[in-house]
Order: structure tokens, then C-alpha cells, then sequence
């Protein structure tokens, strides 16, 4: 497959990296393919960033039929811009995708795809010490259908977002609650996958955790 480039027509205004945080900002393109039954994975293209339009049936937003990663680019002191084993991301992502009945994918095509869009907005990498661009590469099920099944249509994006420290105290340690009444994973679900229901069933413990000046929880 080629991959179709186009570019924004009005670029975003970088922020300063000691502004960064997690997950705020995002860079000016994103990566995105589409599945059908027919064609399978097809129509690869980076595009400017914007928004997903849905119908209000789509299936993600009724069963949570959806998948992601996440993984980093780091400047280095000499300038370059480095990954940290995507290929593991890669195969990890399609072990999700095998879990959630959804289509795999070619993980080194995706590789080349991601490298091409880390070219393209090369300069959204910070280089400041403790930042990083983050990558997060996401997989969501667009059939429009009320029914509990697999989708036959699915959309696989890529956005970039340049980050700091992920937890509020920066890069100090933090607080973990220990909580054997709450659970986050059950023996045969999908806890081993990174679907987004796991984490919604993480965040009521999360906020109890959050209540008492913990900022993590450990799940017993």
C-alpha cells in the first residue's frame, strides 16, 4: 500500500516545553487507515489532525470495541529523534487486536507509517530533559449497528502529543493506595489486553485513591 500525504494549509504554535504536561497538546498531523471485509486494511494517509465524524450508532461508542499503544519519541543531545523498540508496541497491539476480534494489521507497514509521520512533524519533538513525544496509536470498531458482534469496519489512527511527566509530582516519587476490594482485571477477561474498558473500570478506585492524596492505586 502507498501512503497519501497531505499537508496542513495552518500550522499550530508549538508550546514551550516547561509547559508540557500529559496529553494536552497534539501536533498538526495524524496517521490514519481504514477496514472494510472487502479490502481489508486500505487507504493509508496522513492528513492534517481533526476530528472523527460518527454516527451516533457506531459501535465503539456502544460496546468499546476499541484498542490502543503507547509508546515515545526522544530527541537526542545530538539532535536525532529516536523510538524505543515500536516493534514490541507493534506486536503487542496486535495481540489486543486478536483479543478484541479485530482485524490485525501488518506491524511493519504501520512501523513505516509511523516514521514517516515522526518525519513530518519532526519539530513538535521536545528536547528538553524529561520530555518526549508521545505516540498513541489506536484502533476503534465504525460500524453503524445496534447489535452485540464484532464490527466489520474499523478505523486505525495515529496522533502525536508532545508530554512532560505523566503524574502531577513530575518525576518525584508518588503515593500508591493498595486496594484488594476493587478490581481492575478478572482470570479470563481481557486484563492482558489495552482496551479502553479496562480502563474505564479503573477509574472509580482511581478517584476514591485520588480523595486521600494517593495518586495511583495498586490493584490486589
Amino acid at each position: 500500500m502507498e501512503i497519501t500525504i497531505k499537508k496542513a494549509d495552518k500550522l499550530k504554535n508549538h508550546p514551550e516545553d516547561s509547559a508540557l504536561g500529559f496529553g494536552t497538546f497534539f501536533t498538526d498531523h495524524m496517521f490514519n487507515m481504514d477496514y472494510n471485509q472487502e479490502q481489508g486494511w486500505h487507504n493509508p494517509r496522513i492528513e492534517p489532525y481533526a476530528p472523527i465524524e460518527m454516527d451516533p450508532s457506531t459501535m465503539v461508542l456502544h460496546y468499546g470495541q476499541a484498542i490502543f499503544e503507547g509508546l515515545k519519541a526522544y530527541k537526542t543531545d545530538s539532535g536525532e529523534i529516536q523510538l524505543f523498540r515500536p516493534e514490541a508496541n507493534l506486536k503487542r497491539f496486535n495481540k489486543s487486536a486478536k483479543m478484541l476480534c479485530i482485524p490485525e494489521f501488518d506491524e511493519n507497514f504501520i512501523l513505516e507509517a509511523l516514521v514517516k509521520l515522526l518525519n513530518i512533524e519532526k519539530d513538535w519533538v521536545p528536547g528538553e530533559p524529561g520530555t518526549s513525544l508521545y505516540i498513541r496509536p489506536t484502533i476503534i470498531a465504525t460500524d453503524p449497528y445496534i447489535g452485540l458482534r464484532s464490527s466489520h469496519t474499523y478505523r486505525f489512527f495515529i496522533i502525536l502529543s508532545p508530554v512532560g511527566a505523566y503524574y502531577p509530582e513530575g518525576f518525584d516519587p508518588v503515593k500508591i493506595w493498595v486496594t484488594t476490594d476493587y478490581v481492575r482485571a478478572v482470570r479470563g477477561g481481557v486484563g492482558q489486553a489495552k482496551t479502553a474498558g479496562n480502563y474505564a473500570a479503573s477509574l472509580y478506585a482511581t478517584e476514591l485513591a485520588n480523595k486521600d492524596g494517593y495518586t495511583q492505586v495498586m490493584w490486589l
